[in-house]
Formats: C-alpha cells, sequence, structure tokens
C-alpha cells in the first residue's frame, strides 16, 4: 500500500514519522509543496493533504480516497485536479474539540464575570462595582452542532448557560434547544447574550454573519468566531460595535490569514485577536485516526467524516 503525504516544505518531520509508525506495513512517502510535477510519479492508493498545494492532483489523479489535515475542507475542495468521484475524508475532532470548548467557554466566563466590563473601567480608572449575574440568566448561542459544535453547546449548558444550538438539520443535544434549518436561524438568534460560531466554511455560511443577523442579538452581546473566517462580514461588526450593539468579540479565524498589519480588528479593544489557535490539530491523534480510516477502507469497512461536495463539507 502506498501512501502519499503532502507537506509544506518547513513542515516538521514528526508528521510523516507519525504516519508511518501508525501505518507500519505501507509505503509512506512525503510530497514537498515546492516540488514539481512529476508526469510519471508512482500512483499512491492514499492521498495525505496537509493545507493547500495546487500540484499536488496534477500528480496524484486516482487514489482510493483523500484525506485532509483538518476539520475544514473548504481549501481542498478548490485544488485544481482535485477528483471529485474520490472520497475526501475530514479530520474528526483529533484533538481539536477539547481545545475548543475550552476556548468558548473561556470567553462566555469572561462575559458572566463582566471582565471586559472591568477592563474598560481600568483604561478609564474608573470603580465601580456591579451587581453579579449566572450563567442561567445568559441567553447563548452555538451555530453548527457538528463534533465540535455539539461539545461546546453541552459544555457551556454543564455551566449552567441557557443554550441554543442552531443546525443545517435538527439533532439532538443534550441540554440544548436546538433550532434547525434557514427558516430558524432568526429565531435562533433574536436577544441571543453570547454567540459562538463553529460553521464550517461552504457557500450557505460565507457571510451569514452580517449587519442584519447581528442586529437580532440582544443589545451588548458577544460575538465569537472560531469557525472559518469567511462566516464574519468583518466591515458589519466593526458596525454593530460603533453603534454598541454589539459590546464585544472574541475572534481566531478571519477573512485573511495571518491578519493584515493595519487591520482594524488590532486596534478595538473590545476584540479579541487570537492567531487561528483555537484548535490546533495534534499530531499523534490526527495521524492515529487517519491510519485507522485507511485500515478500514482496506477492509472494506465504512468510515466516517466524508465529505460531500454539494455541501463543502
Amino acid at each position: 500500500m502506498r501512501v502519499v503525504l503532502s507537506l509544506p516544505d518547513d513542515a516538521e518531520a514528526c508528521w510523516l514519522e507519525l504516519l508511518r509508525a501508525a501505518l507500519p506495513g505501507a509505503q509512506v512517502t512525503p510530497r514537498l509543496w515546492g516540488s514539481p510535477v512529476d508526469p510519471v510519479a508512482p500512483a499512491a492508493d492514499y492521498v495525505v493533504a496537509y493545507g493547500k498545494c495546487d500540484t499536488l492532483f496534477g500528480e496524484q489523479r486516482r487514489p482510493k480516497a483523500i484525506f485532509t489535515l483538518s476539520a475544514g475542507v473548504r481549501h481542498l475542495l478548490t485544488l485544481p485536479n482535485i477528483p471529485h468521484d474520490v472520497p475526501i475524508i475530514r479530520l474528526e475532532d483529533a484533538g481539536m474539540a477539547e481545545q475548543m470548548v475550552r476556548y468558548v467557554l473561556s470567553a462566555a466566563l469572561r462575559v458572566v464575570q463582566r471582565q471586559d466590563t472591568y477592563a474598560r473601567q481600568q483604561r478609564e480608572a474608573h470603580w465601580e462595582q456591579h451587581d453579579p449575574r449566572s450563567p442561567s440568566s445568559v441567553k447563548a448561542g452555538v451555530m453548527g452542532l457538528g463534533v465540535i459544535g455539539a461539545q461546546v453547546a453541552r459544555a457551556l449548558a454543564a455551566q449552567g448557560f441557557a443554550v441554543r444550538g442552531y443546525a443545517r438539520s435538527a439533532k439532538p443535544v443534550d441540554g440544548v434547544v436546538v433550532f434547525a434549518g434557514d427558516s430558524a436561524l432568526d429565531a435562533f438568534l433574536d436577544d441571543l447574550d453570547f454567540l459562538a460560531c463553529v460553521l464550517p466554511a461552504t457557500l450557505a455560511t460565507d457571510g451569514i454573519l452580517n449587519r442584519r443577523t447581528l442586529s437580532r442579538l440582544a443589545d451588548g452581546a458577544h460575538v465569537v468566531n472560531i469557525g472559518r473566517g469567511a462566516a464574519l462580514v468583518e466591515a458589519d461588526l466593526i458596525a454593530m460595535l460603533d453603534s454598541g450593539k454589539v459590546a464585544g468579540a472574541t475572534l481566531d479565524v478571519f477573512q485573511r490569514e495571518p491578519l493584515p498589519a493595519d487591520h482594524p480588528f488590532w486596534r478595538r479593544p473590545e476584540i479579541v485577536v487570537t492567531p487561528h489557535v483555537s484548535g490546533l490539530t495534534v499530531p499523534d491523534a490526527a495521524m492515529a485516526q487517519i491510519a485507522d480510516k485507511i485500515m478500514r477502507l482496506e477492509r472494506g469497512e465504512p468510515v466516517s467524516g466524508v465529505v460531500a461536495f454539494e455541501r463543502g463539507y
């Protein structure tokens, strides 16, 4: 069995070493992004893609399956020559969910404890105490109830928040009131104090957080985005902050990354900016998951995480 691992030219060697250790009977070879297309390169049974390489599928045209080293796949679906009739399989969690749960919880608890308010008062040298609030008094919403989003929603519910979830189709989540489908979006958003977006990048989710949808939130709401940067219309968030409708935001993903040094987000004290770190891939967990799925496919068994091209996730 031959497996090709597509890597950036400066990738750490651990990725290759881990995949070889997880598939001891396979021939695992690297293909660096900067490599020219080799028209006589041996065909791979499986391709594992780390990031975006425009020449990869000019060389590997007919693998049995394609794996991505991320939960998001939009970057992969747009690559030149990618075969549409080959299964594309995304990572499911692989150590990311625990990180993303902690990220959202830390933002939600900061809201409950009014820490942003007190930070502003500190900048103004203003001493004022505010009434305590409980998580149950905060209406929290999670957009996207996949493997990671559902865990985020359950964690918020476990802390006592009044939690709503929004998904493309109905799915039960313990302790969460679920809204499903386009027609339910406004009802989901109405009067939320805290909104966490965990949506994938698709045509349907592009710009879903905009002036109209953000205006449905409660006055002084807080917005978190750990899904994909394309979901948020950045200029509309600035307008909502300027108007006072949105009090603050915690953002980990952006339309353009790295976030340009002249971007207004850097200079807004109401916004916490982090450099796409809310859910980093854990190498050993990722390679173990991919290896397990490869062996399942070799045995003719079904695997989860298969991407639907028409949905984009």
